[in-house]
This record gives C-alpha cells, structure tokens and sequence, in this order.
C-alpha cells in the first residue's frame, strides 16, 4: 500500500526553463564560453547542472571550468533564475488533495535544497510536503540514487510503502536502485526515448492522473 510520495521539482510541478538556461547562458558567457540563442540546451533541466555544464564546455565534471561555470550560473539563478518559472496545471489542487486523502509527501530533486526550498514557498506549495530533499551546494546528493537513500534513512521509510514521480530517466533509475516503483510525467523534459529506455511502472500526461497509479 502506498503512504508515500517522492516528488521530483523541475519538469514535474514546476517549469524552470526560462530560469535555469538564462542562467546557464550567463554562467557560461561569463566565463568566457558564449552559446548562442539557437542553441537548445533544454536538455540540462534535471540531470545535475555541473555534469551537464561539464559536457557543455567538453571538460570532464570536476574540470575547473564546470566548477567557474556552476558559480556564474548561481549568481544569476540565486537572485534571479529562481522565479522565472511557473507551476504546471493541477499541481497545487493536486497536492492538496493528495495531502487530504492521508499520503505523505517528500521533495525528491537534485536540486540544492536551498533554493528548492525558496521555489515551493515562492509559490505556497511547501505546505503540502512533510519534508523537502535536495543536494548539498557542494555537489552532494545531486545523484539521485543517493538523494532518494539519504530521504528513505532520515525519515525511516520503507520503499515498498513508496512511489516516486519525475520527469527524467534519473527519477525512474534512482527510485528503482532504491526499490521504489515510479510514475513518469510526460509533460516535463523527458522524452519517450528516455522512457522506453527507463520503463517506468506509470506514464501521465497530467499530474493530476498520479491518482489514477495509487489504487485508492
């Protein structure tokens, strides 16, 4: 029986598409490496930033540019990148309803849980969750098969008691490394490659059909 629901933040309640590649343009012209416009790097939501910057610039993730790169991004996403964003369709009622029918809920995101954190009170969804997971600024927990182990351990959850829902290959492969079935949304930034490839137990097309996976 499911009693717990880890949620993924970016491509899953909210889009961060605005804040997180004007951000990343920053970051990376800020340091010396410009992309253009017509570049899509749509794909960097999600996955940790740093690896995704790293393979940008065709450095390796710990190279010293990815770090320099990661900095510039935060400068601008702190203040700014943060708010250019909006909730996806249902997601509040949703969440409320899913608090009101007993399930407790967890953020489950790579990430730093600091701004996570400031996103959910931004728009008044932190009240639906009993707790708010994220990585660490210093690149801990951005893996998320070690986010979800860390979230099972601190709050003693047993994942047969558990489901995940993302919007990326890493959700589904972190959860299922942790014994925790998932629910994929196909609204965010995965595509149905990453899904066939994934095989998540549930697809939806809007967050409000994660009622339709529960069974109750």
């Amino acid at each position: 029986m499911i009693q717990n629901i880890l949620i993924d933040l970016d491509g899953t309640l909210t889009d961060p598409k605005v804040g997180i590649t004007t951000s990343a343009r920053y970051g990376l012209e800020k340091i010396g490496h410009p992309i253009s416009l017509d570049t899509n790097i749509d794909w960097i939501i999600g996955p940790p930033l740093k690896a995704s910057l790293a393979k940008i610039l065709n450095v390796a993730s710990n190279h010293v540019l990815a770090e320099q790169a990661l900095e510039a991004y935060r400068e601008r996403f702190a203040v700014t990148g943060l708010y250019e964003n909006k909730v996806f369709p249902e997601v509040a009622e949703t969440l409320a309803e899913l608090k009101r029918r007993g399930y407790r809920l967890f953020l489950a995101t790579a990430k730093p849980t600091v701004y996570a954190r400031q996103i959910l009170e931004h728009f008044e969804l932190d009240q639906y969750f009993k707790g708010i997971y994220g990585s660490e600024l210093n690149g801990d927990r951005t893996n998320k098969g070690d986010l979800i182990e860390y979230l099972l351990q601190q709050e003693q959850l047993d994942p047969a008691t558990c489901i995940m829902v993302g919007d990326r290959e890493h959700d589904i492969f972190g959860a299922r490394h942790n014994g925790i079935e998932t629910i994929a949304v196909t609204y965010g930034y995965g595509s149905p490659e990453e899904f066939a490839q994934a095989e998540p137990k549930f697809q939806i097309q809007r967050f409000n059909e994660v009622f339709d996976c529960l069974g109750k």
